[in-house]
């Protein structure tokens, strides 16, 4: 008897990472023998629609061990919405490919898709399980200590502000601020992240604008014009998502995607660091930098962490051990056990729970001027983002 069959996609933004989650699928169904085979979505649920898929287990040890390290989402993705018309299409693709395990790597929006797909199946009477593997730099997944790609991207950005710290420092007597955007609509983890590499609190950067709170032009006006007295410069991190106390974006980006989420990056949009950019400069007359390096926080695995590499490689092994134990519709959570020394298991969340919901800073991260983050959020990232370099200045 044929053994049945699993199948793979990605979904979403790329990380550093994802292609590690991707690699430990292969390799523990392979070392299952329980498996048929493994085929790979080409450009995710896409691929199923439109047959384009890839067997998996055909691919070189070489191959699967190169991608391990290789940033971007080598089988292609999508942000495609799933429509009523196309359930009875793709049942039609999985059973005749006999697919009975069905994993996805991605987002709260992924998770959705493996939920409505797995649940359909069911609903027409086809045996299938589904297990989502967790996937986003944003760090917004409920359910899970953190994501796989978070803390790499967390590095990035930690390193980029570190180092654009240093450099307006040293240009004060030209540039007076600089304004540095990150990625992620709702949640300000990423943006928070930016104060992995302090060594002080004089250390950049010196004011944070999270989606958490909403944005106070005066009181941010204020802080701006307060470090930079103390400091001759001042650098500012905020979360492309940012939103004035009505909701509205302070981007002012009204583009949004197929899941209806706004689309910071549309082209001839204005980002938020270019609006505070333009506010800090209208007010005070400061010449100054904004810094909007969108998807590059995505893929810059020469900053990689290797803790973020194994753990996207352990949580994509883990969902084929519980799809193999009879599980499904679940998403694979890493659940932290320890600080000091940091140490992590692997846990699991129901797939309903964590679609189509964002999981936002809590307020003991926040600090209580909304504009910095507290002990507990350094406790929570110096972990994640592994050793900083520490730089050195003239006495």
């Amino acid at each position: 008897m044929d053994l049945a069959n699993a199948i793979v996609g990605q979904s979403g933004g790329p990380t550093s990472v994802i292609n590690s989650s991707l690699v430990g699928i292969v390799d523990e169904a392979r070392a299952s023998g329980k498996i048929g085979r493994v085929l790979g979505m080409r450009f995710g649920i896409e691929g199923v629609l439109n047959d384009q898929l890839i067997d998996l287990f055909e691919q070189s040890e070489s191959t699967l061990q190169g991608l391990r390290h290789t940033p971007g989402s080598t089988l292609g993705s999508t942000r495609l919405k799933l429509q009523d018309e196309h359930f009875e299409p793709i049942l039609k693709q999985l059973k005749q490919h006999n697919i009975r395990y069905y994993f996805m790597i991605g987002g709260n929006d992924t998770m959705d898709t493996i939920h409505r797909v797995t649940e359909y199946a069911a609903a027409h009477g086809y045996e299938m399980q589904g297990i989502g593997v967790p996937k986003t730099v944003d760090n917004d997944l409920f359910g899970t200590d953190h994501t796989p790609g978070f803390p790499s991207a967390a590095r990035y950005v930690a390193l980029s502000v570190a180092q654009a710290g240093l450099l307006t420092r040293d240009m004060q007597r030209v540039d007076q601020f600089c304004v540095f955007q990150t990625v992620g609509r709702s949640a300000g983890w990423l943006p928070a992240a930016a104060v992995a590499a302090q060594v002080s609190a004089n250390d950049p950067p010196h004011v944070l604008l999270l989606p958490e709170r909403p944005f106070d032009r005066s009181a941010f006006l204020a802080a701006v014009e307060r470090r930079r007295k103390e400091h001759g410069y001042v650098s500012i991190v905020c979360g492309e998502g940012i939103t004035n106390a009505d909701g509205s974006p302070v981007s002012a980006s009204e583009t949004r995607d197929r899941f209806d989420n706004v689309e910071f990056g549309a082209m001839g949009g204005t980002s938020a660091a270019m609006v505070l950019h333009r506010m800090i400069s209208d007010e005070f007359g400061w010449r100054g930098e904004f810094q909007v390096t969108e998807s590059l926080q995505m893929c810059a695995a020469d900053r990689g962490v290797a803790l973020d590499f194994g753990e996207a490689y352990g949580v994509g092994r883990e969902a084929v051990r519980r799809c193999l134990d009879g599980r499904s519709g679940e998403m694979v959570t890493i659940d932290r056990l320890g600080n000091d020394p940091y140490k992590v298991g692997f846990g699991s969340t129901s797939l309903a729970g964590v679609a189509n919901q964002e999981r936002p800073m809590p307020d003991e991260f926040i600090s209580e001027d909304g504009m910095g983050v507290t002990e507990s959020f350094h406790e929570y990232i110096r972990p994640l983002v592994g050793e900083m370099p520490r730089y050195t200045s003239l006495r």
